[in-house]
């Protein structure tokens, strides 16, 4: 029988956006993807902007189909598995063209 490994653990999050540094026009498509560096068993996943507890979604993606001007910010990937959590550091979130947007 061999032995049970140990469990490693949460280490490494990181967050990374298409299109890349997290600045996207307005209307268009953001996708986030959140990726762990170590750690074992069932992983769970959420992700939550400017601090907020309610996650936005769960799983390692997270996409808005068309971004709107509230949705700028920063985004946090938030990983757990079971028996600790780790955070990833907040990817900053820019809307371009929220101006433009604006009726005169």
């Amino acid at each position: 029988v061999s032995p049970t490994p140990a469990a490693v653990p949460l280490s490494g999050v990181s967050v990374w956006a298409q299109p890349p540094g997290g600045q996207v026009a307005l209307g268009d498509r953001l996708v986030l993807s959140c990726a762990v560096a170590a750690g074992t068993g069932p992983l769970s996943f959420s992700w939550h902007r400017g601090g907020s507890r309610a996650p936005l979604g769960t799983g390692p993606r997270l996409e808005l189909r068309h971004v709107g001007d509230n949705d700028s910010g920063h985004y946090q990937c938030r990983v757990s598995d079971g028996d600790s959590v780790a955070e990833s550091v907040p990817l900053n979130v820019t809307v371009l063209g929220e101006r433009d947007s604006l009726e005169w």
